[in-house]
């Protein structure tokens, strides 16, 4: 009762998995991946084991292929079993058992497998497989569109419920700490890949980092936008303060709301916060 793409950027050498699901919480069980490793989903009547025990394998070497016929050989519940895999070499394979639930069934491609199971019609994989095919972007935007569109051409037969997207890339993660650069859920929700598309331009909102041309100079009505904002949200006692205190409240602003990522030298403002700014109610 799940379908899933999962792929990887040659450029960025980033690897992820996008999923949706009628279960709950499917974020903590489909996707596993690591690194300059691989990119495993394993769904259906999911074996949890085939996320470590497939990285460990394409870590020795292994390929997308070759870990898959690992992980199936010795599994007497096989059958019952889904699983997409892509290597940090951009190879794809996909399995799905003689006794999944149909409509059941994978289709692989460059840098990508797409699978499904318990789905409407083939059209969903194929319309996930399609749209990453065509689609420009980032890979989370890439999967993210893909899984839409697989939810659009009919999805999962018994409905929505959850859904998640897992991105890793060397020091990715937060501070850079390790390779978790995208870990989203959406663990019940009935809408839940629209509101996962939500929460993942919040986090590239709040983590993704400036983009030249949305520096803006904090002077003339860029500065009284922000005064008045400022006084707005209750962070000014006034809105005709000088310069310092502007200052000084907009960094309190920035630190409140999480912004650390995207302050900019005094007298700079990053364009997308102030667009949040002006957008974020008062309480």
């Amino acid at each position: 009762m799940t379908f899933s793409i999962v792929g990887f950027d040659p450029e960025t050498k980033e690897l992820g998995i996008a999923v949706q699901s009628k279960f709950i919480g499917v974020g903590t069980v489909v996707p596993w991946a690591k690194a300059g490793v691989g990119a495993v989903a394993t769904q259906a009547f999911a074996n949890p084991a085939y996320g470590p025990d497939g990285l460990r394998l394409m870590e020795q070497g292994k390929t997308a292929q070759e870990t898959i016929t690992i992980l199936t050989e010795n599994d007497e519940g096989k059958e019952d079993r889904q699983v997409g895999v892509v290597d940090a070499n951009g190879n794809a394979a996909t399995f799905t058992g003689n006794r999944c639930y149909d409509w059941a069934g994978g289709r692989a491609g460059k840098h990508y497998t797409a699978q499904g199971n318990i789905l409407v019609s083939q059209e969903t994989v194929n319309a996930m497989a399609d749209t990453f095919e065509k689609t420009t972007g980032t890979l989370a935007e890439r999967l993210l569109t893909a899984l839409d569109a697989g939810q659009e051409a009919g999805g999962d037969s018994r409905g929505k419920q959850a859904a998640a997207i897992y991105v890793v890339k060397e020091k990715g993660g937060y501070l850079g700490a390790d390779d978790r650069y995208i870990d989203l859920r959406v663990d019940e929700h009935p809408d839940p890949i629209k509101e996962l598309i939500r929460i993942y331009h919040l986090h590239q909102l709040y983590f993704g980092t400036t983009k030249p041309e949305n520096i803006l100079e904090i002077k003339d009505d860029i500065r009284d936008e922000i005064q008045n904002q400022l006084y707005r949200l209750g962070l000014l006692a006034n809105n005709d303060v000088d310069d310092q205190t502007l200052h000084e409240q907009l960094t309190v602003f920035l630190h409140v709301e999480n912004f650390e990522g995207r302050e900019l030298e005094k007298g700079k403002m990053d364009k997308e916060v102030l667009d949040f700014m002006k957008s974020k109610e008062t309480v």
